[in-house]
């Protein structure tokens, strides 16, 4: 691939724009010297304004979702792509949500601009563990773990029984629940089942990742061991 249309994939400006980058010589090597759009150089060695490039197709991010913030492109609001240098919605292939957190739920929140990955990720056959910390309005009534767990809840309005699912309490009014599929509102529809409202909803985990001490509102890509940790 050119190098023109590679840094445009990339979302560093149009084709146009790149072209403008080449002609200023603000596009080098590693060593400073001045590339042109015909070098032939990987892109490992490529520095714009000495800065080295953004990771090439198949990256892979995790952020800590504040809560008021969507995952979305075109909410009139904050959407989670105002988190991300403005380059990255320029990105080609696109850079995706990998699902969605709702705007009143915040933690662990993936993305990537490997579609088959994310197919991967989200496949119901891979039924990968999802972890929430939920905050209730009433007190727990002690037969929710049991029910959650006996694979035959329906939610309303479907008509598949919802998939056994872990519920830890930790307090009269909080728990943890691990899911293995995610369906639109799932933990806030399972609570209101059992008569309770979610007031506070926080994902904690995915596979085997974690946040670790990721700060609300800060990302970070992750890595092959990372990668192959979602799905320990």
């Amino acid at each position: 691939m050119k190098l023109v249309k590679h840094l445009a994939n990339l979302g560093y400006g149009s084709r146009k724009d790149v072209q403008w980058l080449f002609r200023e010589g603000r596009i080098t090597d590693a060593d400073g010297d001045v590339l042109y759009t015909d070098d032939p150089v990987d892109h490992a060695s490529i520095r714009i304004d000495g800065e080295v490039l953004d990771p090439p197709c198949g990256m892979l991010l995790m952020l800590n979702k504040p809560t008021g913030v969507t995952c979305s492109t075109k909410d009139a609001g904050r959407v989670v792509f105002d988190l991300f240098p403005p380059r990255y919605r320029q990105r080609s292939p696109a850079l995706s949500t990998v699902g969605r957190l709702d705007r009143d739920t915040s933690g662990l929140l993936l993305l990537t601009d490997d579609g088959q990955l994310l197919h991967r990720i989200i496949a119901p056959k891979s039924k990968l563990s999802k972890v929430y910390l939920a905050t209730l309005a009433q007190d727990l009534r002690g037969d929710e773990a049991a029910l959650f767990a006996s694979g035959t809840l329906l939610l309303e309005g479907e008509r598949t029984p919802l998939l056994p699912a872990a519920l830890d309490v930790l307090d009269a009014r909080t728990a943890r629940l691990a899911l293995h599929e995610g369906r639109y509102h799932q933990v806030r529809r399972m609570f209101a089942a059992v008569g309770n409202h979610v007031v506070a909803l926080h994902r904690e985990r995915v596979g085997g990742l974690t946040l670790g001490a990721l700060a609300q509102g800060e990302w970070r890509m992750l890595g092959d061991a990372e990668r192959a940790a979602l799905f320990v």
